[in-house]
């Protein structure tokens, strides 16, 4: 049965709303045009991927709020170049010490996407599937790694395909030649994390 109250969508439709604005917003004079639309590509992919299948599959408002503070953090980071985020000027705005060094805002993002769009995963699998309760913590977590991979492949495509400022502001390695393996590695401890909490809690599905 698809759920049919009003007020059984009055919650991920005022996410949908609020991101809306953010990403709106957010999408007015982007530090740079060109890699703010590929960055973007995951947005334009995405978001309507869930508004149109939210009936066959409604997640569970903790899953949506996830994806919304993911969404805005990479519209964060895709307004103003994932490299060159501000977040050290901000710190120090409100009275923090300065911070040096490498500028670690993509990696952060990675650890939220493996943190905070497993529980979809979680739900995903759990509600298509049916198998012995350890494939609910190795599939999604399986699922997530596969996504965390091919995104880094992308990167590099996108990086080999366009080139120059464009291929490099996407790339985002910043002079790190092992970035790749860490962005994953960040995604899938995100993601470890997330799972290990949800069946501590008794949130994995129970067959």
């Amino acid at each position: 049965m698809y759920p049919k109250s009003a007020s059984t969508w009055r919650y991920p439709a005022g996410l949908l709303a609020a991101y809306a604005v953010v990403w709106l917003a957010l999408a007015i004079d982007p530090v740079f045009r060109k890699d703010w639309l590929l960055e973007n590509a995951i947005v334009f992919v995405a978001v309507p991927l869930l508004v149109l299948t939210a009936r066959r599959l409604r997640f569970s408002d903790f899953a949506y709020g996830c994806l919304f503070v993911f969404f805005v953090f990479h519209a964060v980071g895709a307004h103003h170049t994932y490299s060159l985020v501000p977040y050290a000027d901000w710190w120090e705005w409100l009275g923090g010490a300065a911070l040096e060094g490498r500028n670690q805002y993509d990696r952060l993002v990675h650890f939220l996407y493996g943190l905070l769009v497993a529980p979809a995963a979680v739900e995903l699998f759990g509600h298509y599937g049916r198998y012995a309760r350890p494939w609910h913590f190795l599939f999604p977590w399986m699922f997530m790694a596969g996504h965390a991979t091919l995104y880094e492949l992308i990167e590099f495509a996108a990086a080999m395909l366009f080139g120059g400022d464009l291929g490099q502001a996407y790339l985002g390695t910043q002079g790190d030649i092992w970035d790749g393996q860490k962005d994953m590695a960040l995604a899938l401890a995100g993601t470890t994390i997330m799972l290990a909490c949800l069946g501590a809690a008794g949130k994995l599905p129970k067959k």
